[in-house]
């Protein structure tokens, strides 16, 4: 199969009429997207991700309508946190419908929806008559691609069309919250704070995001985002004194650690995690293709969004250090 890659929304939308996936742009990362309510699409998706049938996918549509038509009930809180953040870097885990298979969710009475905001796919999502369902376009457990040239180089071959919306803007997959009863439960952190949810909303919330064998939202498997390359955590200095004679590449963040390395990337100089975070996916796929023995990577401050970014570096290292 050859592989097409170009800003077409009219030849995505072919491709997904006929029950073939596409990679489409979000502003978090690209997703392998099918239509979410044709199981042979939903099951191609796992087919080419390799993916895991236990482990559920997000649906995406264009507006809040769509939301109510796919799911059976919308808790206040979530109404109240769509009105701030949608579209965007935000999902809601909500009681589905029956228009909603059991493989779409890995078999859970929940839903993972959410609205992108990218223009293309929003244009995208107008002109189908059906949601997508779409995890990220790339193989099972590797590093998720923000680039249409990340996904070439994933899956070549495997898909007919990359629509190309140019670098993904936040770089994090987004945020997904959970409800039951009065509580709001972080399931995945993401590209929208708990902080931020949290002032909205004016209490504290839950966060349950431990790997479990069947999760009920994507990403919470323990080995996940992980890079090729076993990378290693900790204090800069101490790892680098743990491997001589190894070459190394350093994942550093804020002012760089003295000392003369051939092989040193920075998520952000100036100690930004907004851009740590727009980063992160494409230095670790930068790193993995440096051909080092190992990858270090220090820890990052864990408020705001380097809460999502040191989530996705545990799951994607090798050993805990």
């Amino acid at each position: 199969m050859k592989t097409i890659i170009n800003s077409s929304i009219e030849d995505a939308v072919k491709w997904l009429n006929i029950n073939q996936v596409v990679a489409i742009p979000t502003e978090t990362v690209y997703g392998l997207a099918g239509n979410a309510l044709e199981e042979d699409a939903v099951l191609q998706i796992f087919k080419v991700k390799a993916r895991p049938h236990f482990n559920p996918l997000i649906v995406h549509v264009n507006d809040w309508a769509k939301v109510a038509a796919y799911t059976k009930h919308i808790p206040e809180a979530a109404l109240k946190l769509a009105e701030t953040f949608c579209p965007g870097p935000l999902t809601f885990l909500l009681s589905k419908n029956e228009r909603i298979s059991d493989l779409v969710t890995a078999g859970h009475d929940k839903v993972a929806i959410r609205i992108p905001a990218h223009p293309l796919t929003l244009q995208l999502l107008r002109q189908l008559d059906f949601p997508l369902a779409a995890p990220s376009a790339n193989r099972f457990g590797y590093v998720s691609p923000t680039t249409a040239g990340h996904v070439m180089e994933g899956l070549s071959g495997l898909i007919p069309y990359i629509l190309d919306g140019g670098p993904c803007k936040v770089g994090l997959e987004s945020t997904i919250v959970d409800f039951e009863g009065e509580d709001v439960i972080i399931r995945r952190n993401g590209g929208v704070s708990i902080e931020k949810i949290e002032a909205l909303l004016g209490k504290k919330i839950l966060k349950k995001t431990d790997d479990i064998e069947h999760p009920v939202a994507p990403g919470m498997l323990k080995s996940h985002y992980a890079t090729t390359t076993p990378l290693y955590r900790g204090k800069l200095e101490d790892l680098i004194q743990r491997f001589p004679g190894k070459s190394v590449v350093l994942l550093e963040f804020g002012k760089p650690i003295s000392g003369n390395y051939s092989n040193r990337l920075n998520l952000s100089a100036s100690g930004d995690l907004e851009e740590a975070a727009r980063k992160l996916f494409s230095l670790m796929r930068e790193a993995d293709a440096c051909g080092a023995d190992c990858i270090l990577c220090p820890y990052l401050p864990n408020t705001g969004l380097g809460i999502a970014i040191n989530d996705r570096l545990q799951r994607a290292q090798f050993i805990e250090v």
